[in-house]
């Protein structure tokens, strides 16, 4: 398998605006995928933002395992973090998200208050790439403000936007840490990704996702590509990948299968929560 590593130099450069803009800030927010929560935090954030108020959105949450959400909502408010679910498509996503940020800025606004000045709240939302940091903000914004893409590292400088009369979020590039030492975390952000395939072989990160997903959730698998089920070898990617193509049908001119076609369709799938409700970790007992 390949090393999975990417730090481009505009994340560099966003760190150390992170740590500029941080005393413009009363809370970070930090949005994660609710499939894979602890791959998705970045340890710098820890050292970065010790001394302010935070809260998480384990974002995507209808994607991932309803239990298992449960369980990294607890593991995380034992540290002192503040925890919501969120699923962005919810018609009470906006308004519930708003009081969430605003009722952890109230010690705050509390203050401010009582030195008779009216503060507006300013929050930093923060997180790696792709995680939906920006479809966020718009959703709360009401319009379309910050910068959405599919792929990561579309946002690559600060955006102030307006929510309401008292808060206002910045948004900020998302950042990856210089080194993705654990292989295992690696291949979570990759399948969720964070990571843009085009610098990784999309193949074999298709392929290892299959052999994941055939030991998490089988018999969901095998009901979104039946002809996986005739296959003999489940740890070879390739053989994974062909079972995919006899599924659908991508079988070039010759008897070739179109295992990159394949590849593409099982990343997207998978992304598009038409697979499974998956959660690739779970927090340490």
């Amino acid at each position: 398998m390949q090393t999975i590593n990417w730090y481009p130099g505009h994340m560099t450069k966003a760190k150390r605006m992170l740590e500029e803009d941080l005393k413009l800030i009363d809370v970070v927010v930090e949005i994660v995928d609710a499939r894979a929560p602890l791959a998705c935090r970045n340890p710098d954030f820890e050292e970065l933002f010790k001394n302010k108020i935070r809260v998480m959105l384990l974002n995507k949450s209808d994607l991932s395992d309803p239990k298992v959400n449960k369980e990294w909502a607890d593991h995380f408010r034992k540290q002192g973090i503040s925890v919501m679910e969120y699923v962005s498509v919810v018609p009470s996503a906006k308004k519930n998200a708003i009081a969430f940020i605003e009722k952890a800025g109230e010690p705050i606004l509390k203050k401010y208050r009582e030195k008779g000045v009216s503060k507006t709240l300013r929050a930093m939302v923060v997180g790696i790439p792709n995680v939906g940091k920006s479809t966020f903000i718009n959703k709360l914004a009401g319009y379309s403000k910050a910068q959405v893409g599919d792929k990561p590292g579309v946002t690559r400088s600060k955006q102030w936007v307006k929510i309401s009369q008292y808060l206002e979020l910045m948004d900020t590039p998302g950042l990856l840490w210089g080194k993705l030492d654990d292989q295992e975390m690696a291949k979570h952000i990759a399948y969720i990704g964070s990571i843009r395939d085009d610098v990784m072989n999309m193949e074999e990160i298709a392929g290892l996702l299959l052999c994941d997903l055939d030991k998490l959730c089988p018999e969901q698998l095998a009901a979104r590509y039946p002809k996986l089920a005739a296959v003999e070898d489940r740890s070879s990617l390739e053989a994974m990948l062909e079972g995919v193509c006899r599924s659908r049908g991508f079988i070039l001119s010759g008897g070739v299968f179109d295992t990159e076609r394949a590849a593409r369709i099982v990343l997207d799938e998978f992304r598009g929560g038409k697979i499974a409700k998956i959660s690739f970790e779970r927090p340490e007992a």
